[in-house]
């Protein structure tokens, strides 16, 4: 005799398969696969005015010129998980701060993918660790083009050794880049 499926199985086993399906969207994102996203933010200056003298019958204060963005450390992308070019730049700017600047990145998307400055080369960052004192910068803004993320106040940058695009998610390295000093 042939036993019969009834309704309530059916509708058990359907919403299993849409809960494992929805599960599965969610945690790999299957889309990033096919999209990209380009970004392209200017290199940040920051004006520096003089302090303000005492009213006089003198000329007024005026800005003093724009010492501009200065290249502490640099380098280019090395591949991880995924193919990964493009140069970062670990720039201090005229008021004092420091920004990690992607330049010209090209990468893969993904989900929960992160910027961060390691204390551990490239050459390991990439792969499968970041080591103990990474410093997360935030979300990667975009898989393209150029970005900046500001750096903490108060970082070691002398401990910095290289620039990181990493799938938080899943643990794994798009790519690393070994920041030295410009030549």
């Amino acid at each position: 005799m042939r036993r019969r499926i009834t309704r309530p199985v059916l509708a058990v086993a359907a919403l299993a398969f849409l809960l494992t399906a929805g599960a599965g969207l969610y945690v790999f994102e299957p889309w990033k696969a096919f999209t990209d996203t380009a970004v392209d933010d200017a290199l940040p200056t920051v004006a520096i005015s003089a302090p303000a003298a005492p009213p006089t019958a003198g000329p007024s204060s005026t800005p003093l010129p724009d010492r501009g963005p200065a290249d502490l450390r640099r380098g280019g992308f090395v591949s991880g998980e995924h193919a990964t070019t493009g140069d970062a730049r670990l720039i201090r700017l005229a008021d004092g701060s420091t920004v990690l600047r992607l330049e010209n990145l090209a990468t893969s998307e993904g989900p929960d993918v992160r910027v961060y400055l390691s204390t551990r080369p490239a050459a390991e960052s990439k792969l499968d660790s970041l080591g103990s004192d990474a410093v997360e910068l935030g979300s990667l803004k975009g898989n393209l083009g150029n970005q900046n993320y500001a750096v903490p106040a108060g970082i070691d940058l002398t401990r910095v050794r290289s620039a990181v695009i990493w799938c938080k998610r899943f643990s794994v390295g798009f790519g690393a880049a070994d920041l030295t000093t410009p030549v």
